[in-house]
């Protein structure tokens, strides 16, 4: 029996997820090697602090302070250290070198990894992220991969696990949202200073890798339309409830047919945002702290991947497959599997972005008013497509007043957006109450 060769592995970064990885490198290391056709031997785990106390009990001679030295003489290259810098130089350093490189970092690789992908392709090596999008679900080798001969024009998804528990705990139980993130900091799914998620820079980047792979086109994190959940209130959800939807936080990214022919008649449109979606749509039942990707191709259809997003044990799994396919490829020879570029498809502002609009008003009861309201949507070629009105008492006032409800044909973003802007110069509007994008109608 032929004896295998063994390859040395780099660790950095030994928190929630990477001490998992060190873990299982160690318990399965048979396994891992009758599949990857070599031995994986653990060389070292670079820390900040060799001391601290962990949750996994690993040897204590693995852990060094020494990133440079443990980069510089290894084959493999782990890294889960997360945040821009020294991140980013070392991945740099283990791919001139010549080490395949795995990594969990979405934002270095959103924000360089147009960088990133030109040292590992002159290096003939691997440069693999499945853990960057979401956790354990393998969805960037599928797109890159299973897809590779059908063209994708659309992908939908929920990538962030802490503000889809927050929504869906508005959503079940009624809660607010200062209460539900409350909740999801004692039970671990969101961070103390929570901002990255709820502000929707997680998503972002996630966003941006996804469309990169979908769209063969190197899109950067500035290309993304960003916006957060933390204007989403219980009478938002309330009221989605009430007219059959719920409000999900989505990474968007489709393509769209644009008039300027410098682009090619096409374009890519990428935004994250709250999105009302219809109840029976497959992404509305997707509850707590997991995460899916619904992807609609030519050939294929529709497809979705759903599993856990997040957790030390769950995205640990999407390391060591990405950690098992880098070895199969030094273990055989031949470049690295990366990216593919060879569409270069614009990035389309907000403004070009297609979608549909639900519209909360608060308007005066008496005759005319959903005559001028629906004359004014028409002006501006966006279609109702539901309206529904309740009617309501101030209980000090004794002053009757109308709850509208809208839900709008798809329409261009800023076709929508001068709708609503001119909505509000009406005199029989007292306020709108809400603005939310639906997508699925």
């Amino acid at each position: 029996m032929t004896e295998l060769r063994t390859l040395k592995v780099a660790l950095l970064g030994c928190g929630n997820v990477g001490a998992q990885v060190a873990r299982i490198l160690i318990e399965d290391a048979d396994t891992l090697a009758a599949r990857a056709g070599a031995k994986l031997q653990l060389s070292g785990i670079a820390v900040r602090n060799v001391h601290a106390k962990r949750d996994v009990d690993l040897p204590q001679d693995l852990f060094t302070t020494d990133a440079d030295t443990l980069v510089k003489d290894a084959d493999l290259v782990i890294e889960l250290m997360g945040g821009i810098e020294p991140a980013r130089t070392l991945i740099l350093s283990a791919l001139r070198n010549g080490a395949c490189v795995v990594t969990g970092n979405k934002a270095l690789v959103a924000q360089d990894g147009p960088t990133l992908h030109e040292e590992a392709d002159k290096a003939g090596v691997q440069l693999s992220y499945e853990a960057a999008v979401a956790g354990a679900i393998p969805i960037l080798r599928p797109i890159r991969d299973s897809l590779a001969g059908d063209r994708i024009t659309r992908v939908l998804g929920i990538v962030n696990g802490t503000t889809n528990f927050i929504l869906d705990q508005m959503d079940t139980t009624g809660a607010q949202f200062a209460d539900a993130l409350a909740e999801a900091q004692r039970l671990g799914y969101a961070e103390a200073d929570p901002t990255a998620d709820v502000e929707g820079h997680d998503a972002a980047a996630k966003a941006a890798i996804l469309a990169s792979l979908s769209f063969h086109t190197r899109f950067a994190l500035e290309n993304v339309h960003c916006e957060g959940i933390t204007s989403v209130t219980a009478a938002d959800i309330a009221a989605a409830k009430d007219a059959g939807f719920v409000i999900k936080l989505l990474a968007i990214a489709e393509k769209l047919k644009v008039a300027d022919t410098e682009t090619g008649g096409e374009g890519v449109s990428v935004r994250v945002h709250p999105t009302l979606l219809p109840r029976e749509h497959p992404l509305a039942a997707v509850h707590g702290a997991f995460n899916a990707v619904f992807i609609e191709a030519e050939n294929a259809g529709e497809l979705m991947f759903y599993g856990q997003g997040a957790g030390g044990t769950p995205t640990a799994s999407a390391v060591l497959g990405d950690l098992v396919s880098a070895a199969r490829s030094l273990v055989l020879g031949g470049p690295g599997r990366t990216e593919t570029t060879t569409g270069q498809v614009a990035a389309l502002p907000i403004d070009a972005a297609v979608t549909s609009y639900y519209i909360g008003l608060d308007v005066a009861d008496q005759p005319g008013v959903l005559a001028r309201i629906a004359q004014l949507f028409a002006e501006h070629g966006v279609s109702i497509e539901i309206m529904r009105q309740t009617i309501h008492r101030d209980a000090e006032s004794n002053v009757e007043s109308a709850e509208l409800r809208i839900v709008t044909h798809r329409a261009s973003e800023a076709a929508l957006a001068a709708t609503v802007q001119a909505v509000k110069g009406l005199d029989v509007i007292n306020s709108v109450t809400s603005v939310l994008r639906v997508e699925g109608v």
